[in-house]
């Protein structure tokens, strides 16, 4: 036993010394010094690549060793793979490559929701409702194709053209349609209307290349029809591009007013100011926020405050203040590592605490929130003396180290949403019965409402429609408990109609009707 480990050692160092001219070599070329850290991995990682028992995946080896380093920094920065990287990017660059469908899959089978307007698809004919049963010939329904395959065979490079294989309602043969991708716009706002005269609503979902031209048109449309008071909704808004959200700040501040800035321990500070000019920089603002408003929603929000410019309104925000560059490597891979914070115009770092390498602890604090009871009640916010700190007219108090604490505090109805809504809603109960419903009753309800309006004042949720849902959710042992069924039922109504609103308009008719429950919307109301 002895000489065989003899042996084993001698044959490693034999092995080991064969790999040094490959660590001399990337010494040579990076200048590693005899102790620098860097070169102790290169040999790790050549010694697993070349010695190690069984064959292992090089690519992998260095992935995971990326992957290892980022989990033991903060939350944000990470890893992508090439694939990850141009799923990340889409949203924020504002259009992909494809055939311009919005479609879900309901019972194995890609439902057209809506065609893009102008896109591909509508002006080759295809209709909402179609059924897209096959791409270039090969069959994509009742084959239990993954959703991510599925959409990899529709998109393509634009200019390409796919043959795809539609059932139609009330046709029997399949139809065939050859489409010509190509780019389709990634809209970043959501909704765009007037709630009441002089009031205009404009919802923000992500910040994104485009969002500032998209802001720009929906403030002079708002104008257009007499808005005086701006309620700028960024409930659920996860951030994205720090540039579009100073590009928006600057549309509602003055000219000269800091809108953020940002510093790190290599980074120098670099501040953000409005060029003035803006288009709405003197009519009344609202914001609405909540706990999944977060980074680049978070320096609207944070500017808006520390300016006293207007009210910000609902639950306290995420709490990220950390600022990422992304690093690109050669594969097409990429690391976001972050280099800075951002600050408010007050000074505030809205960062809430974290221990490095828990990211599990830090995803769950919206969690912690709710079971601590600071959703409902805003006394069980608590904050540090030492983070306090005074808006820049007013001399308000307001709070950093923990996102942005909101100046009318509205808390959460936990009444409205019950466990059994929530069951059925994780189960994909809701939706797959709402889009059965349109599905069959498309054309019917198009030609008994010819308008939203007439929608909106006449409609109501058919009791079947109800009682398919209960069927279902009994089928998949999900049980109301006493009275939780009669609970559910206003908003699980609000919710269908807003749904099939969505499916027979567009997004923002979606937002006309499940705001009538929004109860951070509603205060904001009050305010006015």
């Amino acid at each position: 036993m002895h000489q065989l480990t003899m042996l084993t050692r001698k044959s490693l160092f034999i092995a080991v010394l064969s790999l040094l001219p490959l660590v001399t070599y990337a010494q040579r070329t990076v200048r590693l010094g005899p102790d620098a850290p860097l070169r102790k991995l290169q040999i790790a990682e050549m010694a697993i690549s070349n010695l190690y028992v069984d064959s292992v995946d090089e690519e992998r080896l260095v992935e995971d060793g990326i992957r290892g380093m980022l989990e033991k920094l903060d939350p944000h920065s990470s890893y992508s793979t090439p694939k990850e990287v141009k799923a990340m990017n889409e949203p924020l660059q504002g259009n992909f490559e494809g055939i311009g469908v919005q479609f879900n899959i309901v019972e194995d089978t890609l439902l057209v929701i809506q065609t893009v307007s102008g896109g591909p698809s509508e002006k080759r004919g295809i209709l909402a409702g179609d059924r897209i049963v096959s791409v270039n010939d090969t069959a994509i329904a009742g084959v239990k194709m993954s959703r991510e395959e599925t959409v990899r065979r529709l998109r393509g490079p634009k200019g390409t053209k796919v043959r795809l294989g539609v059932v139609r309602r009330g046709i029997r043969d399949t139809l065939s349609f050859e489409v010509t991708r190509d780019k389709i716009p990634v809209h970043s706002i959501d909704a765009t209307y007037m709630l009441r005269p002089g009031v205009g609503y404009i919802r923000i979902g992500n910040f994104s290349a485009t969002t500032h031209d998209e802001f720009c048109q929906s403030l002079t449309t708002l104008r257009d029809q007499g808005m005086q008071t701006l309620v700028l909704d960024l409930q659920e808004n996860g951030g994205g591009y720090l540039h579009a959200a100073v590009q928006i700040a600057d549309e509602l501040l003055h000219a000269g007013d800091l809108i953020v800035y940002t510093e790190g321990r290599s980074t120098r500070r670099v501040d953000y100011h409005a060029q003035g000019g803006g288009l709405f920089a003197d009519g009344r603002i609202i914001v609405l926020v909540d706990s999944y408003t977060a980074s680049a929603a978070e320096i609207v929000s944070g500017a808006i405050q520390d300016h006293d410019r207007g009210t910000i309104v609902g639950r306290r925000t995420f709490g990220k203040g950390l600022v990422q560059r992304p690093v690109d490597l050669p594969d097409g891979s990429m690391i976001r590592l972050t280099i800075a914070h951002y600050y408010t115009p007050a000074g505030r770092c809205i960062q809430k605490p974290y221990k490095k390498g828990h990211k599990q602890d830090y995803a769950m604090d919206v969690v912690n929130r709710l079971k601590s009871g600071e959703l409902t009640s805003a006394d069980s916010v608590h904050f540090a003396d030492s983070l306090r700190y005074h808006t820049l007219r007013q001399h308000r108090v307001v709070y950093g180290g923990g996102g942005i604490m909101p100046d009318v505090f509205v808390p959460l109805d936990t009444a409205k949403y019950t466990r059994f809504h929530r069951e059925m809603s994780a189960k994909g109960i809701i939706i797959n019965a709402q889009l059965h419903y349109i599905d069959i009753q498309r054309r019917q309800l198009q030609r008994r409402y010819r308008t939203f309006d007439d929608f909106r004042q006449h409609f109501e949720v058919p009791r079947q429609l109800l009682d398919d849902i209960l069927a279902e959710a009994d089928k998949q042992h999900i049980k109301p408990r006493d009275g939780e069924w009669n609970q559910t039922l206003p908003y699980l109504r609000l919710q269908l109609k807003a749904l099939i609103a969505r499916d027979l308009w567009s997004v923002n008719e979606y937002f006309i009707i499940i705001n009538e429950q929004n109860d951070i919307l509603q205060r904001a109301l009050q305010l006015l």
